[in-house]
């Protein structure tokens, strides 16, 4: 029986308030308006972005919330006006939106639609939300929301992707792969023969260190305290790891140790302010680029100046660098013709209700990416 134009009932992971468990409840998922899309969410990933929601409190939520952002799903219905998918058309979600009307979506270089706004107020068009629990209203999160078995977005941040396509797999594309991919690839634009270093080996930074080693890279080093993480991070490119806990310098007195100059690229895939000094110290002093990749919200960064004193440059990025609705499709692409593998990233698959499991994985560093299945 269609369940076009009615309210699903399904079930969801929210987030009541900040500091809590996830919490696996009934909610009523209204019909797409105009120019929305409603989901039927097939896989979605848990990505670190969640996690340092969960560990720190964030002007960025607004509460009760349906978090989750990385998910590939099959459209259920579509609102009014939708013309680029239809009913049973499987399609990537995404957090970042490409409306191809406004000044950055017609500039070639710029990526940012200014759409992207709208997600923080945690409401659809109109000011209102499509997902109730318990007679109250749940908010939205990053235009998303895939922690829950069907969701409702903007046409503007859904991208349709091949009908082989596994939705398992390539769910990754939505957030983790393309961000640390295309950091490497658009944002720091990597160099054949260069040298990089990347902090942070989760899933993020594996796919930095596949995004440098698809561009040439001739040494890719990787950084965690976590060495359970190197023998992957070498399969999927990098030539040496290294544990700053092991070192009796900083590492970034070691990293200019060995290059003799400090790497060409520098990726802080973390998140962290102190880390990205480290990063940023790291590069060569004439023409050395470090990329904030590492989600960073609400903290300020404290760098001393004197690392300017030079041609060293600091950027950050947002989905990689990539046009999102039209990048999308074609990694899945290059995935599907097997130019790109994101099956090693997947360490753990879990139901949607084992979510609260998956984020404890995360936070010890048994997992690099958990694919959640409703």
């Amino acid at each position: 029986m269609s369940t076009t134009g009615k309210v699903i009932r399904c079930r969801a992971a929210i987030l009541w308030k900040p500091g809590v468990p996830f919490s696996i409840e009934e909610v009523e998922v209204a019909p797409p308006k105009a120019k929305e899309v409603r989901i039927k969410i097939v896989a979605t990933g848990l990505c670190g972005s969640e996690i340092k929601m969960l560990e720190n409190k964030t002007s960025y939520l607004h509460y009760p919330v349906i978090l989750g952002h990385e998910a590939a799903g099959i459209v259920e219905s579509v609102g009014e006006g939708v013309s680029t998918v239809k009913t049973g058309d499987k399609v990537i979600t995404l957090f970042l939106p490409q409306c191809g009307e406004c000044a950055s979506c017609l500039n070639p270089v710029d990526y940012l639609c200014t759409e992207r706004k709208q997600s923080k107020s945690g409401l659809m068009s109109g000011g209102t939300s499509r997902f109730t629990c318990k007679g109250k209203p749940v908010y939205h999160f990053a235009n998303t929301s895939t922690f829950s078995e069907y969701t409702v977005i903007k046409e503007i941040s859904v991208a349709k992707i091949d009908a082989a396509a596994p939705l398992e797999k390539v769910c990754l594309v939505s957030c983790g792969f393309s961000t640390g991919y295309g950091a490497a690839i658009n944002t720091a634009k990597v160099t054949p023969g260069s040298t990089c270093a990347v902090f942070g080996l989760g899933g993020v930074g594996l796919s930095v260190i596949m995004g440098c080693k698809a561009a040439g890279a001739a040494r890719i080093i990787g950084v965690d305290i976590n060495k359970d993480k190197f023998e992957k991070a070498k399969k999927l490119g990098a030539t040496e790891c290294i544990n700053p806990q092991d070192l009796k310098k900083p590492i970034q007195e070691v990293l200019f140790d060995l290059t003799g100059a400090g790497v060409e690229f520098c990726f802080e895939v973390i998140g962290n302010p102190e880390t990205v000094e480290a990063a940023l110290a790291s590069c060569h002093e004439s023409h050395g680029v470090c990329v904030i990749v590492g989600l960073l919200t609400d903290v300020q960064l404290n760098i001393s100046g004197s690392l300017f004193l030079s041609g060293r440059s600091l950027k950050g990025t947002v989905f990689g660098g990539w046009k999102s609705r039209e990048s999308t499709s074609k990694l899945v692409s290059d995935y599907m013709a097997k130019k790109i593998n994101l099956d090693p990233l997947i360490t753990h698959t879990l139901n949607l209700d084992k979510i609260n499991e998956a984020v404890e994985l995360m936070k010890t560093g048994k997992c690099i990416r958990c694919i959640l299945l409703p």
